[in-house]
């Protein structure tokens, strides 16, 4: 898939390209609702559009939701896009959909967030910095990703996520579950030096100094079949 990305949108690295291998082993497709939160230059979204899911891309930068919409239409996928930060945007259309009892969700949920720690405690308001930082422990948008990504889930449907060892595989695994998640695990992990977001950050002494590898690690949960 080629890609174009506007200037101050993050191009994608192999962990979005891991995560779209992941996506394109889902049983997704005709029929199917896919969300990709924090989409950056789109890539999990339009790999979701292209195996036929009705797909809805999320982001804080409108440049991002501009490369999404410019590489969709290059593509010949539909993608829509909605800017907020997490799921913000979905809380209308979720507050309709319980009233009125129609169900709503989605069968696939994937997020490639920020997360890679840095010196300040929240995350950026600006700048292209907001691709990647995410406060001292690097949790800050993925935590609220998993604690808020089940209540969005069809029953039966898979939240895909990934994110670097470094900031706490079991706390994923662990916080996941406790969100009501079943069948959490690894799928997918792959070991290699630090990248040079972490490295940056090693050097500004936010990463322990005696660390040279990471695992980039999908992890799959899914929500219970009857709730």
């Amino acid at each position: 898939m080629k890609l174009l990305t506007l200037p101050g949108v993050f191009a994608p690295i192999s962990d979005s390209w891991m995560l779209a291998e992941a996506i394109r082993s889902e049983p997704i497709g005709p029929g199917s609702r896919a969300l990709d939160v924090c989409t950056g230059s789109g890539v999990l979204a339009l790999t979701a559009a292209s195996c036929g899911a009705a797909t809805t891309a999320i982001d804080v930068s409108r440049r991002a939701l501009l490369t999404v919409r410019l590489n969709a239409y290059r593509a010949g996928l539909q993608v829509r896009t909605l800017r907020g930060r997490t799921f913000a945007p979905l809380a209308e259309e979720r507050r309709k959909n319980l009233a009125s009892q129609t169900g709503g969700g989605f069968d696939l949920i994937v997020s490639n967030p920020p997360y890679v720690p840095s010196p300040r405690p929240d995350v950026p308001r600006r700048g292209a910095s907001r691709a990647w930082e995410a406060g001292h422990d690097g949790r800050i948008v993925l935590d609220q990703l998993c604690d808020e990504a089940p209540a969005h889930l069809r029953p039966g449907g898979a939240l895909l996520l990934v994110h670097s060892s470094l900031i706490g595989t079991e706390a994923t695994l662990q916080r996941l579950r406790r969100a009501g998640l079943v069948d959490v695990e690894v799928r997918t992990s792959k070991r290699g030096p630090l990248g040079p977001l972490m490295r940056a950050q090693q050097a500004a002494g936010n990463i322990p100094a005696d660390l040279d590898e990471e695992d980039v690690v999908i992890i799959r949960g899914t929500a219970p079949a009857n709730r």
